[in-house]
């Protein structure tokens, strides 16, 4: 078989067998001159693409070099990649309008959590000034001084192994 493609761009692209039966049938519209003619022009851009893509490699290589001399690193490609890309988001429309946005949102949060603070604080004040609050608190009041008063009538309570010392069990009743 016979390759019209053969040599042409190897690595990029496969070559493409035409035997002389295919060749001969002409497509739906083309004289057989006009194919010639398409397969010429196709051959030569092809080969133009292969031209331009050894250029490319060759100017990249260059460009490689130039930067390993300034002594840029990929890295510090990167980062400069990543500092233009950063920036142009912030200048960006939908970035600053979305930081607009989150601004509002953030001082109505704070202003919401600091009425639900107040309102909280008011209705703890409230209920330790209720009756009942501090009826509670003198209950407590006088259960922790009955504790504490058995604890310093009793010396050796806490420190004997059963607890009981020389008291009777209505002594270290704590109630």
């Amino acid at each position: 078989m016979e390759s019209a493609n053969q040599g042409l761009l190897a690595d990029a692209m496969t070559d493409v067998p035409v035997d002389n039966a295919a060749r001969s049938a002409a497509p739906e519209g083309l004289t057989l001159a006009e194919e010639e003619e398409l397969r010429a022009e196709l051959a030569k851009v092809e080969e133009e693409i292969g031209t331009l893509r050894q250029v490319l490699a060759a100017k990249e290589r260059h460009c490689g070099e130039l930067k390993r001399k300034l002594g840029l690193t990929p890295l510090d490609g990167l980062k400069q990649n990543l500092s233009k890309s950063w920036h142009d988001v912030q200048v960006s429309n939908a970035y600053k309008k979305t930081q607009e946005t989150l601004s509002q949102a953030g001082q109505k949060t704070s202003a919401a959590l600091s009425n639900v603070g107040s309102v909280i604080s008011r209705k703890l004040g409230d209920m330790r000034n209720s009756a009942t609050f501090k009826s509670f608190e003198d209950r407590v009041g006088t259960i922790k001084s009955r504790v504490v008063g058995s604890r310093e009538n009793s010396t050796d309570g806490l420190h004997s192994p059963s607890g009981a010392g020389d008291k009777t069990p209505q002594d270290n009743a704590p109630f």
